[in-house]
């Protein structure tokens, strides 16, 4: 658990059975009555944008996203295989879960797969690729 003083951009917390990441979020303590958080909410599942306000001190569940390094092998239909570099286990993602990463993967190449409790949420590509002309 964690509470609002903990947030800050890129923070993931579960709420309301959903995955959502912090976008922005700003402290409010107004001349009159408690402090509060507003924040604006990526679900991460969908990509919708929430709006919500936390009051000072609110307890939230706090979410670990794993970062793997891995390796994208091949595509089969709508399915996408990784490998993990450090474990050699090979994985198959969807296309709803890789998203618009699907346009830039290269066979062999390096992507990260963001893993919250086991389960794969999306994909991520490098910031730099070398490639030969």
């Amino acid at each position: 658990m964690a509470d609002t003083s903990d947030f800050r951009n890129g923070f993931t917390l579960s709420l309301e059975g959903a995955l959502f990441t912090i976008v922005e979020f700003q402290h409010v303590k107004p001349g009159k009555g408690g402090a509060f958080v507003r924040t604006k909410l990526k679900n991460i599942a969908t990509g919708a944008v929430l709006d919500r306000t936390f009051r000072s001190g609110d307890k939230v569940e706090a979410v670990r996203i794993e970062k793997r390094k891995m390796q994208y092998l091949y595509s089969e239909g709508d399915t996408y295989h990784f490998m993990d570099t450090e474990t050699y286990e090979q994985i198959a993602l969807l296309t709803e879960v890789v998203g618009r990463a699907v346009d830039f993967l290269m066979e062999n190449g390096t992507a990260y797969v963001l893993v919250a409790d086991g389960k794969p949420l999306g994909v991520e590509l490098p910031n730099f690729v070398e490639l030969t002309v």
